[in-house]
């Protein structure tokens, strides 16, 4: 089993909190992990027993009722939305720290017949696919220098095969064991498929299955990429509302996010678009029949999924740092971009650019300065990441990185 960092988050909310959510996408190890957390005090219970799953969808409120007074683990809860409520009513009566933990391939806090909030009563624990910091039994450590204002350290230089390898494998705990790129790839295809037949139907009514199955590759294309929700419907023959509400279905079951376009008031020339990005490259890269030669052949795709990746990469070691923080997007009118702005608390503000290549010239930094100009005060450091073997300052507050830093 590889470590998972968000275990001592589970652990502190067990403590103080009646009910702790863990979510995440299907088949991330979120089993795994509760199982390897409870003991016996714990009554362990999966709504992937059809039985059970036809109780609970029955006569919610008896099922709960019926759970011990104490530790219960429920397994798969998205099944059964309805059993929310009934798990409120059951906190209120009985309200001691660390009664239910639930698990879910779905946003909770999202879910359409989630009729009622268990505001101040749960806490929701992310768990994401495999980060590389997880993968090598490493503590993550590029996020909190960054936020220190220090320039990140790498061990591991010119890591390119590597990198392709990833991103073709991708972060899932299954594929990333399989021995060749040809049987990560059968996984996921057999795994967007069992999410078509069963988890989104599970959620809601699908008017087109058949184009939330188009819309899934769709996406797989668009990953990097501004939404652009007129062109995926006309694709799609599908209106603009009725695909806006299947990407929100996309992102409720952790299979794409939209990246906010940074923004400020006083500089008018800023596009607002987001950005869509898809949190596995594996899975990407299986839609889109892309091996580590074919990337190898075409650099540019090789670019945007290396910005996903590095995106998702630092999106994980977010979760696990107690200071809160936001991700954007910078991009203007002129078309000079940033690939991911990340802001803290405070507003401080650090630029991360993503570059596939182990060459860099100063032309490279013109995002990055222009942010920096830009934000002012608020700008504490930019990184531009690149797969080279060295720390190299650009100018006040600029560094190029070697890609490596990211998991060393």
């Amino acid at each position: 089993m590889f470590p998972r960092f968000a275990a001592n988050r589970l652990r502190t909310a067990f403590a103080d909190t009646p009910v702790v959510f863990l979510m995440g996408p299907r088949q991330c190890g979120k089993t795994t992990l509760i199982k390897s957390l409870i003991d016996d005090t714990w009554t362990y219970i999966t709504l992937d027993d059809q039985a059970q799953c036809e109780i609970a969808r029955a006569d919610p409120v008896g099922f709960v009722r019926n759970l011990p007074l104490e530790r219960v683990a429920l397994d798969k809860v998205q099944r059964v939305p309805e059993l929310f409520v009934s798990i409120k009513q059951a906190v209120d009566e009985h309200r001691r720290p660390g009664r239910f933990l639930l698990t879910g391939s779905a946003n909770a806090l999202l879910l359409p017949r989630l009729s009622d909030s268990l505001a101040g009563r749960m806490e929701s624990v992310r768990l994401t696919t495999l980060s590389e910091c997880e993968i090598r039994g490493r503590e993550p450590a590029f996020l909190p220098a960054l936020l220190q204002g220090e320039a990140p350290v790498a061990r591991d230089l010119r890591v390119r095969e590597h990198l392709l390898q990833r991103l073709v494998k991708g972060c899932f705990p299954e594929p990333v064991q399989r021995t060749s790129e040809r049987r990560s790839s059968v996984w996921y295809r057999q795994y967007l498929d069992t999410l078509i037949q069963r988890d989104i139907r599970d959620f809601t009514h699908i008017d087109h299955p058949g184009s939330m199955s188009g819309l899934l590759k769709l996406a797989a294309f668009h990953t990097g990429k501004l939404v652009n929700l007129t062109e995926l419907g006309n694709r799609l023959e599908l209106d603009r509302l009725t695909v806006k509400r299947y990407m929100a279905l996309l992102e409720q079951l952790f299979l794409v996010e939209r990246l906010p376009a940074w923004h400020t008031n006083e500089y008018k020339r800023l596009v607002k678009t987001p950005k869509m990005h898809a949190v596995d490259t594996g899975m990407t890269c299986a839609v889109r029949g892309l091996t580590r030669k074919r990337l190898l052949e075409r650099p540019a795709e090789l670019g945007v999924l290396l910005e996903s990746w590095v995106y998702n990469e630092l999106r994980k070691q977010a979760v696990w740092l107690d200071e809160p923080l936001s991700f954007h997007h910078y991009r203007d009118k002129d078309k000079v971009e940033v690939d991911i702005i990340v802001e803290d608390a405070s507003g401080e503000c650090f630029g991360v650019e993503v570059k596939a290549a182990a060459t860099l010239a100063a032309r490279d930094f013109s995002g990055l300065r222009r942010f920096r100009s830009l934000a002012g005060k608020r700008f504490k450091l930019g990184v531009l990441l690149y797969d080279g073997d060295h720390t190299t300052a650009f100018g006040d507050g600029l560094f190029a990185v070697p890609i490596g830093a990211i998991w060393s």
